[in-house]
């Protein structure tokens, strides 16, 4: 009988990938999905709609919540529904709570319910935790202390904490880690990244004049392509040990960089010359989290992993993602 695997946010960036990757594996999974009646976006999922089998399900909603367990019980929960972009969580830190802090309580409290203790929980933290870190105490490990400096990052660390609760509680098999940056296609625009490439889409298509307009640029990080991160996830599952904390990510030289780094190798790579960019003060957060460098050997030791795509990578499918979607008319 297949492995019935839940993917909550199936609909998102990293959900999406994540289903793609599960059903890679072959029969022996079945993958379900969350999605908010006709409020999710289905774009990211239409190749994949006669292979997965979607539930509606408000995660702010313990009713709901528990109606979702009920039907699908699953023995593997990836848990990727959330509220993910930083900016607006100055302005709407209680719709942040709710989806990120009580979603996750209610989908413990269903499983707890149903019994369901031995079924692998993944919560995928965020590095955007660690927030301000001195440079003197990079690379970042488990021990570091966290230092948030938006509301979505106090969200996250009440996700995973809660999380850690409920497994030294109730004895959940919650799988935690946090991932350090990573990007692809069908990430949305509002994130640096794919905002520059879809920038650059649109200059070149002639629908923009060459000037790009950007926030704050000088944060470092290490990047992980989107690919290599939901492998990890599924590795997570297979080989981490519960309660315990991993920090995921590359910690390759060669995929640390700076946002600028990134926006000016995007606009050497177009074929358009003369893009210019400056930095626009509604595209700069009120608080920045300068350095994001994680020591990641202690996940690498327990489930084998390593990264096989490069940052040149990243660029590269992100830029065409967004190449594509500006000449369809769907970005």
């Amino acid at each position: 009988m297949a492995e019935r695997i839940l993917i909550t946010g199936i609909t998102g960036f990293v959900g999406s990938h994540l289903a793609d990757y599960v059903l890679s594996l072959g029969p022996k999974f079945q993958v379900f999905g969350t999605k908010r009646w006709h409020l999710s976006r289905m774009a990211n999922i239409r190749h994949i709609a006669d292979r997965i089998t979607l539930v509606d399900c408000d995660l702010t909603d313990a009713v709901s919540v528990r109606n979702l367990i009920e039907t699908v019980k699953p023995d593997r929960i990836f848990h990727c529904a959330a509220e993910s972009f930083v900016s607006p969580s100055w302005k709407n830190p209680h719709r942040y709570m709710a989806v990120n802090y009580n979603g996750t309580v209610n989908l413990l409290d269903a499983l707890y319910a149903q019994g369901l203790t031995d079924v692998p929980f993944h919560i995928p933290g965020s590095g955007e935790e660690y927030g301000d870190v001195p440079a003197a105490d990079l690379p970042i490990t488990p021990a570091t202390v966290l230092r948030p400096v938006n509301p979505y990052a106090v969200t996250k660390i009440a996700q995973d904490l809660i999380g850690l609760v409920y497994h030294q509680s109730y004895g959940l098999h919650v799988i935690r880690t946090r991932a350090f940056n990573h990007e692809g296609p069908r990430r949305e625009k509002v994130f640096g990244i794919p905002w520059y490439a879809y920038q650059i889409a649109r200059i070149e298509a002639g629908e923009s004049e060459p000037l790009m307009k950007v926030g704050h640029i000088e944060d470092r990080r290490n990047f992980t392509h989107v690919h290599d991160i939901v492998k990890a996830y599924w590795l997570a599952t297979e080989h981490c040990k519960p309660g315990e904390l991993y920090l995921v990510g590359s910690e390759d030289e060669a995929s640390i960089h700076t946002f600028r780094d990134a926006l000016e190798m995007l606009i050497e790579m177009s074929p358009r010359k003369g893009i210019r960019y400056e930095i626009d003060p509604q595209y700069v957060r009120p608080t920045q989290v300068p350095r994001l460098i994680a020591d990641t050997r202690a996940f690498r030791k327990a489930t084998g992993w390593e990264p096989e795509l490069s940052f040149q990578n990243i660029l590269t499918d992100t830029l065409e993602y967004w190449r594509a979607r500006v000449h369809a008319g769907t970005a």
